[in-house]
């Protein structure tokens, strides 16, 4: 799970890299790559499920063994988003660059800190920052929703860079659900450690 997670923090960083450097390369090896991060998805889930019928675990093992499992679907889902960036990206970078694009930087910054400490937390079993995921989210969402109004506003006065803000919102829109990813793996976390259901608090 842990190779998982890597791999799938350095799809993340190789989507920014290809969006911010205009560079279709980096793009690319995003939508490559992610083929294996499908496979250790596959890999982890069958794991788990003879985990429970050979070994009858007791709760807090079954726990642990459930709550990797779901992870490694969070990880998988966060990869498809790095796909989902690098495709817009693709399209952006035929296009001339528009200086909006550059407002995205601090949302990306903050959506990949989030997976590397929702994943931290997971794999230290750190209780406190497993917990704090949940509120950074709601900053997130605020952040992808101020975006996409002044991106909204331009498009009125600048009618011909109508399709890049549009890519420009989605891939922000793929920021934000990467966000409520890792908000479920901090959820995860605090549900391994303490048994503690807290998705719909």
């Amino acid at each position: 799970a842990l190779m998982m997670a890597s791999l799938t923090e350095r799809n993340l960083e190789n989507a920014r890299k290809g969006l911010f450097e205009r560079d279709e390369d980096w793009c690319n090896t995003v939508i490559a790559d992610d083929e294996e991060v499908d496979t250790l998805e596959v890999q982890i889930d069958r794991e788990g499920v003879n985990l429970m019928l050979r070994f009858h675990p007791l709760a807090s093992d079954m726990r642990n063994v459930i709550s990797t499992m779901k992870l490694s679907v969070n990880l998988e889902r966060i990869a498809d988003q790095a796909v989902g960036i690098a495709r817009r990206t693709r399209r952006l970078i035929v296009r001339p660059p528009v200086d909006e694009v550059h407002d995205l930087e601090r949302i990306f910054q903050y959506a990949e800190t989030m997976v590397k400490d929702a994943v931290r937390a997971f794999a230290s079993q750190d209780l406190e920052l497993a917990r704090g995921i949940k509120e950074r989210d709601r900053q997130l969402d605020q952040m992808n929703r101020d975006f996409a109004e002044k991106l909204t506003d331009l498009m009125s006065h600048n009618v011909d860079c109508i399709p890049t803000y549009m890519d420009l919102i989605i891939i922000a829109r793929f920021l934000e659900r990467i966000g409520d990813q890792a908000t479920n793996i901090g959820e995860d976390a605090i549900y391994a450690m303490t048994a503690e259901e807290t998705r719909h608090t």
